[in-house]
């Protein structure tokens, strides 16, 4: 309640959006491939066959693998999201059903980093986030994954500090007992 000689209530710090991530794009670039050769086969060998159904065939059996091998590792990619704020960690995933997963900077987490030769290639890799006895989140696959793990570690230490102000004082000191 404010009114005159009260003062305002602190405001609260609003949570901002540090960094939204997804997979390494490179998980596309078979797909896009394969959509690429399988359009021109479409193109060269429709209408090419004598019969009605043959030249149809080529076209299902294209639009069939383009479903299958481009469309649905795209979909795959979209569904899960990675999202950095300045107050947590949230992990998305899922198409039809979704899983969403949240961890609170202030609870403090160990991060590490792994990369394979070729995620190293390409400057990604997965980011193991451990909290406590939970089961370990893990960013697969992100671009950036060395700077996304100082950005995790600058973050749970600014909440950390901002959760614990001040220092607990020490103990007070005890006086050895006299001997008389």
């Amino acid at each position: 309640m404010t009114g005159p000689g009260r003062p305002a209530p602190p405001a609260a710090a609003t949570e901002r959006v540090v960094a939204r991530l997804r997979p390494h794009a490179r998980r596309l670039l078979l797909p896009a491939l394969l959509l690429i050769a399988v359009s021109g086969a479409g193109a060269y060998f429709f209408g090419s066959f004598d019969l009605e159904w043959q030249n149809w065939a080529v076209l299902i059996g294209g639009g069939v693998i383009v479903l299958v091998a481009c469309v649905l590792p795209f979909i795959a990619w979209l569904s899960v999201r990675y999202v950095i704020t300045t107050r947590r960690l949230i992990v998305r995933r899922g198409f039809f059903v979704r899983t969403r997963q949240e961890l609170y900077h202030a609870r403090g987490y160990g991060i590490t980093v792994h990369k394979s030769w070729v995620q190293s290639a390409f400057g990604s890799g997965n980011v193991r986030v451990t909290s406590g006895g939970e089961v370990p989140v893990v960013l697969r696959d992100v671009p950036g994954a060395v700077l996304v793990q100082n950005a995790l570690h600058e973050l749970v230490a600014e909440n950390q500090s901002i959760a614990a102000p001040y220092p607990a004082a020490p103990p007070p000191m005890q006086q050895p007992p006299v001997r008389r």
